[in-house]
């Protein structure tokens, strides 16, 4: 599937009366995944969308430095698991004014708080890299999703919509190179590898944005 009209109109007929939609938009660092979602909120019928994205739940630096993880910041390991999904489990339940923390990527930090789903927001678009992941604790979120969208993209494009990210971020390209390969390509092939099949698929041409 390639476009943003045709996967919106596919999410809307799978749907049906359904008052609350749990959405997971998945696909490997650089795929476009911030992009494609803010795309489909703005496709579907208006304020019957939100965003939330995985990346509000990167543990803090400090805690990463501690555990050994700084080096691997964005794998599996370096999220608050425990609290994504429960935010996950409000949402499915539409509570009212749910919370949701928000990653700047400028601070490198998540700002608690940072944005509001309402009780009568009927789709719930959650993009993140390992919303699909085959592995535990990650595979226990499969039964709080209705449907998946898993995004393709060939992994040079990967690649060099890294270099443009880190670039934009202030990184030189020695040292943006050097994060791509010891740090993004493991995640790549992590997720790549390992994860469940989506119900829908993707082309890399919807979601052809530098990654951000």
């Amino acid at each position: 599937m390639t476009g943003i009209d045709p996967l919106a109109s596919a999410i809307l007929a799978r749907a049906g009366d359904a008052p609350r939609v749990m959405i997971a938009i998945a696909g490997p660092p650089g795929a476009g995944k911030s992009t494609t979602a803010a795309r489909l909120h703005d496709a579907l019928p208006a304020g019957s969308a939100a965003v939330v994205p995985m990346d509000g739940f990167h543990l803090d630096d400090a805690i990463l430095h501690q555990r050994g993880l700084r080096q691997r910041k964005g794998a599996p390991e370096t999220f608050d698991f425990r609290g994504f999904a429960a935010l996950l489990r409000r949402l499915r339940d539409a509570e009212p004014d749910v919370a949701i923390p928000v990653f700047d990527r400028a601070l490198e930090l998540s700002r608690a708080g940072a944005a509001i789903v309402d009780r009568d927001v009927r789709f719930v678009l959650v993009e993140g890299n390992y919303l699909l992941l085959d592995e535990a604790p990650w595979s226990g979120l499969a039964d709080l999703f209705d449907l998946s969208v898993r995004i393709e993209v060939p992994r040079a494009e990967l690649e060099r919509r890294l270099m443009e990210r880190w670039r934009h971020h202030g990184r030189s390209d020695d040292e943006a190179r050097h994060w791509i390969a010891s740090n993004d390509m493991p995640n790549i092939e992590r997720v790549l590898a390992r994860s469940r099949p989506a119900d829908l698929v993707v082309d890399h041409a919807t979601a052809d944005a530098p990654a951000a």
